[in-house]
């Protein structure tokens, strides 16, 4: 039983509903989830809000925070996690946000700066990781990969 196998067989055993809002990772973390037999039973939505425009007309992030503190950063993925566990009703909602390169970067938001979000109920964990730029591929792949890592650490 591979990663995401093994996350939607423990969320269907609990019974725990997911909604993902993605955006460096482009419905990536959707898909693996959902190429999984039976994650109709706890997959609700999955949102790809590339642009900072997505991002505020769909998940409701403030303007202010992006103009502030940029679509990558920390408020930005808690107020998508937050935003989207008020959409969606789901038990566990996830934001992802990040640069995957190749451009994009900057010296305090390099190439590879990921933050990833989670909400379980009312828990929150907003996590940040600097992935090597290895490529825009191996970026979004480490990205999800972490993403599944820091779901088996909560169950």
């Amino acid at each position: 039983m591979n990663i995401n196998e093994k996350i939607v067989f423990l969320l269907r055993k609990k019974k725990i509903s997911i909604s993902i809002a993605e955006s460096c990772t482009g419905g990536m973390f959707s898909s693996a989830i959902t190429s999984v037999s039976g994650s109709s039973k706890i997959f609700s939505m999955g949102l790809v809000t590339y642009s900072n425009k997505a991002k505020i007309k769909i998940l409701g992030v403030p303007k202010k925070i992006i103009e502030t503190h940029g679509a990558v950063s920390r408020q930005c993925c808690l107020a998508m996690v937050n935003n989207l566990y008020k959409i969606s009703k789901s038990k566990l909602c996830i934001s992802i946000t990040g640069i995957a390169g190749p451009k994009g970067g900057t010296v305090k938001k390099p190439v590879g700066l990921v933050y990833v979000g989670l909400k379980l109920n009312k828990k929150i964990l907003i996590k940040r990781f600097y992935i090597k730029n290895n490529g825009r591929k191996f970026i979004q792949n480490q990205t999800i990969k972490k993403t599944f890592q820091i779901l088996t650490l909560l169950f």
